[in-house]
């Protein structure tokens, strides 16, 4: 007798799912096309978290069929036709533009309201860090529940039915009257918590914020840091992060200070990548954790300062996973041949784990944050 299963009923109750994917994936580009305004937005950065920001977002509609009125007897489909016909009559004052009504394609948009934690799980929904490798430190355990023996008391949920029935087939071998099961059959297993290595990772947020650098640039800089840290710290639980800013010297800020920082005074980009491989060297950081630094600048630094620069970024591209640079150029379309830009293409020339991307304005955000975090995505381990 053969049975046959129907999937009319899938395909009805699968409907509402597909539809509320769909309404996801609308939402999350509406996100991202509308990124620059909610970057732009007064005090985004330093605002409460709990604020909520508003996205409009196109309602979508299904497509249906409506019975027409029953004194409606012509329009498309109604009694024969020849091509040519007219199936509506244009309006007599044609030749008025203002009371003309346009054939555009409209469309409809609400305004959904989202928390600052909502656009942040969207944005980062397909990102991650890169070249995350198992380094595990002695510093940061996880813990996790494992499986260990078993005993005769326990949850009912962590009741072990197979050993439970060995242990009931043994005792009735042995017996000459047995009952099927008694409770010193009963197995439970037995879960302990137990300490294992964990994955971590160091983020170096370094911006540089001398008269060079205008008060746009290091907006932009701290937007991309900003967007960077919140993302990173929903995917990943042990992320840490440390931030520095320079002029001529660098000092290291506490991550509230950090966004409101500024500075004068010329640039020496070397102060900073110094104070940094002290903090790495002081710590015993290196080898220890997953290391990474994203420093933004205008470009520019002190001519004789080069080869300093230079020496402080191998020292750090031999210790850490990645170095990025984010370079603020407002208005410009296209990186110039900045000095630290050149010093970052040479690192990258020697096989060196660096990258570098360029922000001319608030849609460059997020092209910054795919170009870090999601090109590598595929390729990367787990943590």
């Amino acid at each position: 007798m053969a049975f046959t299963i129907s999937t009319e009923w899938y395909e009805l109750f699968s409907r509402g799912a597909r539809d509320w994917l769909r309404h996801n994936d609308k939402v999350r580009e509406a996100v991202r096309d509308h990124l620059p305004d909610l970057i732009a937005g007064p005090d985004f950065i330093s605002g409460p978290q709990e604020r909520t920001v508003q996205v409009p977002v196109r309602m979508l509609e299904h497509a249906r069929f409506r019975l027409a009125e029953g004194r409606v007897e012509t329009g498309a489909g109604q009694g024969p036709g020849e091509p040519g016909d007219v199936l509506r009559r244009a309006s007599d004052d044609e030749d008025d533009d203002e009371a003309q009504g346009g054939n555009e394609e409209g469309e409809v948009r609400m305004l959904l309201e989202f928390s600052i934690d909502e656009v942040m799980d969207w944005l980062w929904q397909d990102l991650r860090l890169p070249d995350l490798k198992p380094k595990p430190s002695p510093g940061i355990d996880d813990t996790e529940l494992v499986r260990e023996g078993w005993d005769k008391r326990g949850a009912r949920s962590r009741l072990d039915r197979r050993r439970t029935l060995k242990e009931a087939i043994k005792r009735r071998a042995v017996q000459a009257d047995p009952l099927p099961f008694t409770d010193e059959d009963l197995r439970f297993r037995q879960l302990v918590n137990r300490l294992r290595p964990a994955t971590a990772a160091l983020i170096f947020f370094v911006v540089d914020v001398s008269a060079s650098m205008t008060q746009l640039e290091r907006r932009l800089a701290k937007s991309f840091f900003f967007f960077a840290l919140q993302g990173l710290r929903r995917q990943y639980a042990k992320v840490a992060a440390r931030f520095v800013a320079h002029t001529t010297q660098a000092w290291e800020f506490r991550e509230a200070d950090f966004f409101q920082v500024s500075g004068i005074g010329g640039t020496i980009a070397s102060s900073a990548f110094r104070l940094v491989l002290d903090v790495v060297r002081r710590e015993h950081l290196a080898g220890q954790t997953n290391l990474y630094l994203f420093y933004a600048s205008d470009g520019e630094n002190f001519t004789e300062d080069r080869a300093a620069t230079l020496q402080g970024l191998n020292e750090l591209a031999g210790m850490f996973n990645y170095l990025g640079f984010v370079e603020t150029l407002p208005g410009v379309t296209r990186s110039l041949d900045t000095e630290m830009r050149r010093l970052f293409a040479d690192l990258e020339a020697h096989g060196r784990p660096v990258g570098a991307s360029v922000l001319s304005n608030g849609d460059d955000v997020w092209l910054a944050l795919q170009h870090f975090f999601g090109e590598r995505a595929g390729a990367q381990a787990a943590p």
